[in-house]
């Protein structure tokens, strides 16, 4: 992990192998005399000779010696900065990735790093360590569990020392805390959607949730496969028929001291591994299901931070865990189920089989808790993939004020979304003739990301209710410096500014 302390040594003057700092495109050279005269005095014109003007994209590394001692000077780009516009802070995001990366591939685990000022990006003192400390994590994260030999392996332990110019010392450190804690539950989550699926079948992401609900003080219940059947959740039921490991639900609940404080639903799609059921995926397209439970850690890993940060709303947080996959017990395309809110489905093709567990954790979220506002996560629809590529989560919701909230939360975070359309002319697409829904939309319509979205409808009734497809940001995601080839934790951001920020 990384990890950043404050310090009042001069930022020329500490004993560290390294220095970062952020320059604006078409920075003022003067700004670097000093560090010219103390690193590398022709260092204006290595710059020039190494065409760095500071753009948005531009890192160089300089080399140096002092006192016999090799120092790297890390120069990143921000961008321009004019007066009528600020710079976006997801290019300080990329920026610092990049310098992070920069560290790693040079095995550089100490450094010296001066925050750029909080009004560049218009925002405050506290949320920017608060990034700093996220994407500095994020980006030195790396899945190497399974790797045995120690050079292909990546140190992910850095040391910053952190210098202030008129930043406000307490609301850094307030922003360091809190960055720490949600840096950590993303990488978390990145991890165990890394994980191959025989290291995580359903019951060991239930027992990750009961461990942190244990640590954290969180109230949770795990309920097995035959209450699940008992209480007739037949989606889930059905999902899980064809795999030998039981499903689970798992409710943790999170109760603020604030009185009458209002309660958001996080519901998340766990297929620990699809297979697509009888409804078989091609071989290439199995390749990477263990992250069909991105939406289930996300939520898992929320609860974690906002455990900690401890917001003014009251949360309770849903995750059907499943397998799907063929045997001579899986549902057939053809059966026709029952949910918990009494609802029927017709299933035409069981690889859309993560809509069918996520209906029964929202009928009963909204029949046992009746939340202000509810919201779903899940790796849904190749559809959403398709249409957004993997820059953007697909949002689509009836309620413009919770989706406003939501995407607000998804500009201050990181984690962007973009709205589709959801309008009821897409309703018709998943009538059945045999049942109450088809859990496969009709092909005259389409847009099978929207009447996925239709399909969950049918179980949030009037509860305002916004449903988040993260097919295409899950996992690799190209492009980005603070993700590496995997999973992204994308959501857990998102959850947490969602509720710290509720009004």
């Amino acid at each position: 992990m990384v990890k950043i302390q404050l310090i009042d040594t001069p930022l020329l003057e500490t004993k560290t192998s390294a220095t970062i700092f952020f320059l604006e495109q078409d920075f003022d050279t003067k700004k670097l005399e000093k560090v010219a005269q103390h690193y590398f005095p022709d260092l204006t014109e290595y710059m020039k000779d190494s065409e760095f003007t500071g753009k948005a994209s531009n890192l160089l590394a300089v080399p140096s010696s002092v006192n016999k001692k090799v120092h790297t000077l890390f120069f990143a780009g921000l961008g321009k900065h004019e007066t009528h516009k600020l710079i976006d802070i997801e290019v300080y995001r990329r920026s610092l990735g990049r310098v992070i990366r920069g560290l790693q591939s040079r095995k550089i685990s100490k450094a010296a790093i001066s925050l750029p000022a909080a009004s560049l990006f218009g925002v405050s003192d506290e949320y920017l360590a608060r990034e700093t400390m996220i994407i500095a994590n994020m980006a030195a994260y790396r899945f190497d569990e399974y790797i045995t030999d120690p050079e292909r392996r990546v140190n992910q332990n850095i040391d910053l020392e952190c210098t202030l110019d008129a930043h406000d010392k307490k609301a850094v450190e307030r922003g360091f805390k809190a960055g720490a804690i949600i840096g950590h539950s993303v990488n978390r989550v990145r991890h165990w959607v890394d994980l191959p699926p025989v290291a995580l079948p359903p019951i060991a992401l239930a027992d990750k949730a009961v461990e942190i609900a244990k640590e954290h003080n969180l109230e949770i219940t795990v309920f097995s496969e035959q209450e699940i059947i008992k209480m007739g959740m037949g989606g889930l039921a059905a999902v899980s028929a064809g795999s030998e490991q039981d499903c689970k639900l798992v409710i943790m609940k999170y109760t603020t001291e604030k009185k009458n404080a209002p309660t958001i639903a996080f519901v998340g799609k766990g297929i620990t591994f699809d297979s697509g059921g009888l409804s078989l995926k091609p071989a290439a397209s199995m390749e990477t299901m263990k992250e069909d439970m991105s939406g289930a850690a996300a939520v898992i890993g929320a609860m974690e931070s906002l455990a900690q940060l401890k917001p003014d709303v009251n949360i309770i947080a849903l995750t059907p865990l499943s397998e799907n996959l063929p045997s001579g017990k899986a549902t057939k395309p053809g059966d026709i189920i029952r949910f918990y809110n009494g609802k029927t489905a017709e299933v035409r093709n069981t690889d859309a089989e993560g809509r069918l567990v996520l209906a029964d954790a929202l009928s009963y979220a909204v029949k046992n808790y009746k939340p202000d506002a509810m919201i779903d996560l899940a790796t849904l629809t190749g559809a959403c993939a398709y249409a957004l590529g993997p820059f953007y989560s697909g949002m689509m919701s009836q309620h413009e004020d919770f989706a406003n909230k939501v995407k607000a939360a998804s500009e201050r975070s990181g984690d962007r979304v973009w709205a589709l359309p959801f309008t009821n002319d897409y309703k018709a697409a998943i009538k059945s003739d045999v049942a109450d829904i088809c859990n496969i939309g009709s092909g005259k319509y389409k847009a099978g990301a929207v009447t996925a979205g239709f399909f969950l409808q049918n179980f949030v009734e009037n509860t305002p209710w916004v449903h988040l497809d993260i097919a295409g940001t899950a996992f690799d995601v190209p492009d980005i410096s603070y993700y590496s080839t995997g999973a992204t934790g994308v959501g857990v951001r998102l959850l947490v500014d969602l509720a710290l920020e509720w009004q």
